[in-house]
């Protein structure tokens, strides 16, 4: 289907509209002609623990598969953005690749129109309906398809903490159970040493927005979070949830948090053990990649110089994010690009990619042992954990077009100065449009 001038084949204007606002006219890659032959899979892992668990897929693949000459791209950016501008160029210029790396669930309706259906050749062919986890299996289906295979969950309600610091000022991790009890520990944390209390960035307002729900999912519950996704949220208790964000950031995170992002926020945790120089910040607050990140430290140990708690209030609860391969209709290598996809739904394939990632296999046949202690404790954790809720910020629990009006509302009324009822009312407007 072509639509206007736009040139758009299996996209709608309005999804088109999206990718290009989303970062299409940032001059990335794509450029205009038919799709090449060559089997290409773009991906966003470019650096730590993404680069190491990427490049174990990979290598995995390759051995198994040395006929195929692959071309692994990565691209990189703050919660997928120069990625997702990338696939949305190359799409729109009908420059199609074989697969690409993204979230499943209503992430999908940005590429609707323009997806192949896997469930016959890959989820069938190799049994992956029996082996894969009944909830993931929902997540991969879209629009009457399943066009996608999961690689691994990251559970995204965690509180990492520097176990050196909370031993100095004497608070007791396991019994933080609330926010309170959380805001009282990054106060005592504030007054009695020089670290600062909650390591944050801002450089990207995912951040906010992925923090702000684990706030309000603390506060008010497993369902006020989720009434609010769907549109029915409670005013007075996300208003709550942004005046504790508020304090947050007035008040215990770093002072070069807006010029920061993610990894670096991570390093702050971990401060140079080499030498007598402690950690420059006590927690952070965000997905089990930071996992990833701490373990290649070989000094910065789980159990010992660092550890986790759910994040205070959320015990029992699995915050679900996933992330999958994308496979695009009109693909350029069919024949590889199955192969491909087969491989990602492997047992060899799952633990590869997670063990370095930080994240765990959506399979249901792993081994404990066929994991890192910290990962097989997560695996755990995906399997019998009471509440499930889906991550706002990346991609499952709404469609594109709402997440970018969320990460608007963050950025506009909460990256300082603050203003949490306009923030409120402007999520309440995001997700009811």
């Amino acid at each position: 289907m072509v639509d206007d001038n736009t040139g758009v084949t299996g996209i709608d204007r309005r999804t088109y509209l999206t990718g290009i606002a989303a970062g299409g006219a940032l001059g990335l890659a794509g450029c205009l002609g038919e799709s090449s032959d060559e089997f290409e899979v773009l991906h966003g892992w470019t650096g730590g623990d993404g680069r190491a668990a990427i490049n174990a897929l990979t290598s995995g693949f390759e051995d198994e598969h040395s006929d195929i000459d692959a071309n692994f791209q990565a691209v990189g950016g703050d919660g997928n953005v120069d990625l997702n501008a990338t696939i949305m160029r190359q799409l729109t210029n009908q420059n199609v690749m074989s697969s690409f790396a993204n979230w499943p669930g209503k992430n999908l309706e940005r590429y609707r129109d323009s997806l192949m259906d896997l469930e016959e050749d890959v989820w069938e062919a190799e049994g992956y309906k029996e082996v894969m986890q009944d909830r993931v299996i929902d997540y991969c289906t879209f629009n009457d398809k399943m066009p996608v295979v999961p690689i691994g969950s990251h559970r995204m309600n965690n509180l990492f903490y520097n176990t050196s610091v909370f031993e100095e000022v004497g608070v007791d991790a396991e019994s933080l159970s609330s926010v309170s009890d959380l805001m009282d520990a990054l106060e005592r944390i504030d007054q009695r040493t020089d670290v600062t209390p909650f390591s944050h960035a801002m450089v990207a307002p995912f951040t906010g927005l992925q923090t702000w729900a684990q706030i309000l999912t603390s506060q008010s519950g497993v369902d006020a979070y989720m009434n609010f996704i769907e549109g029915n949220g409670d005013r007075d208790a996300m208003i709550d949830a942004f005046d504790v964000l508020q304090e947050i950031r007035e008040n215990y995170i770093p002072g070069d948090a807006s010029s920061i992002g993610y990894t670096d926020a991570g390093q702050k945790i971990i401060g140079d053990l080499g030498t007598d120089q402690p950690p420059e910040a006590a927690c952070i607050h965000g997905g089990n990649w930071l996992y990833g990140m701490f373990r290649d430290d070989d000094s910065f140990n789980y159990g010992e110089e660092w550890d986790w708690i759910p994040f205070p209030g959320t015990e029992g609860v699995y915050f679900y994010h996933v992330d999958s391969f994308v496979t695009p209709t009109d693909n350029p290598t069919e024949e590889e690009t199955i192969e491909w996809q087969k491989y990602v739904g492997t047992k060899e394939a799952q633990i590869e990619f997670n063990n370095p990632k930080g994240s765990v296999p959506l399979r249901t046949d792993i081994e404990p042992d066929e994991l890192t202690d910290f990962l097989s404790m997560t695996y755990d954790h995906l399997t019998d954990s009471e509440e499930y809720p889906p991550t706002i910020a990346h991609g499952l629990a709404v469609e594109p077009e709402v997440l970018d009006r969320c990460k608007s509302v963050i950025g506009n009324n909460f990256q300082n100065p603050y203003n949490a009822e306009d923030a409120a009312d402007g999520l309440l407007e995001a997700v009811s449009q």
